[in-house]
């Protein structure tokens, strides 16, 4: 057997196909969300179609003490995780004002503070042992600043620049991170967002194509990845200065998201895929 990889956001989309792929590869599976009856359903799958250990562990990660509880957990039941899957994340969009301030910070503890207290948990003891990665599921937003998805972009270019700066650290010490940009894919995420109209006629990717790419990437240790020649492109193509004007062009496609996103989910409503 290959190394445990522990999958944050396991219950649902990209977090799914992550346990899946890599039981397919041989690998034992620590699985966390909040949703414990949907680890356990896919844990039971993962079992019997390729006989790996498959573990559960139910946590909130916007709670303060969130990846001490997983490591702790982790470690009573005598794992090892070789391979850690920052996967868990939300999003928030409209009008700053009238996104309630609860919310975001929620999303913050879940998309960047979780993030890198899970990765320093379990980093240490990849470096001590010669081997191990972290994958962290970040955005194309990440390349970007968008108004009226102002947290949720920022917290996604925290993820980039993270990753980046630990890939660059860690090479040549048997440690390999990587950073996963994905645009749109066929997932809950926009439904719970309250943005699926704002999406209408962009070209999604399916979790399978960008669970593939982050894989083949991580063999190969690129650092980072952008599934999908198209969101390559909108990653990289546009201009960066000057900043000002880029982000009032920019505000122009976005503030679709404030115009199709309701109050109601703006609140309490937009569900975590965490």
């Amino acid at each position: 057997m290959k190394d445990t990889a522990l999958v944050t956001g396991a219950s649902s989309g990209i977090g799914v196909e992550f346990a899946r792929q890599l039981a397919a590869r041989g690998h034992d599976l620590v699985l966390v969300a909040r949703s414990v009856e949907r680890l356990e359903s896919l844990a039971e799958e993962l079992r019997e179609a390729h006989g790996v250990r498959a573990e559960v562990v139910g946590q909130d990660l916007a709670a303060p003490d969130a990846a001490t509880r997983v490591a702790r957990e982790v470690a009573a039941r005598g794992l090892t995780v070789g391979l850690l899957v920052n996967n868990a994340g939300f999003g928030t969009a409209g009008r700053f004002e009238e996104i309630p301030a609860g919310r975001e910070h929620d999303e913050l503890m879940v998309n960047v503070v979780s993030l890198v207290g899970l990765t320093h948990a379990f980093i240490p003891g990849m470096v001590a042992r010669g081997g191990g990665a972290v994958v962290n599921v970040g955005s194309v937003a990440g390349f970007h600043i968008s108004p009226y998805l102002a947290t949720y972009a920022a917290s996604k270019t925290f993820v980039l620049n993270f990753s980046l700066a630990l890939w660059a650290e860690f090479r040549g010490r048997g440690v390999k991170v990587l950073a996963v940009a994905p645009g749109p894919v066929e997932t809950a995420f926009f439904d719970v967002l309250g943005t699926k109209e704002a999406t209408m006629g962009a070209r999604m990717n399916t979790p399978e194509q960008v669970v593939r790419s982050a894989l083949h990437a991580l063999d190969r240790d690129r650092g980072y990845v952008v599934p999908g020649r198209g969101n390559f492109g909108m990653a990289h193509l546009m201009p960066r200065r000057p900043r000002k004007l880029i982000t009032l062009i920019g505000r122009l496609v976005t503030k679709r998201v404030a115009e199709t996103s309701s109050p109601e989910v703006r609140g309490d409503a937009a569900a975590r895929a965490a």
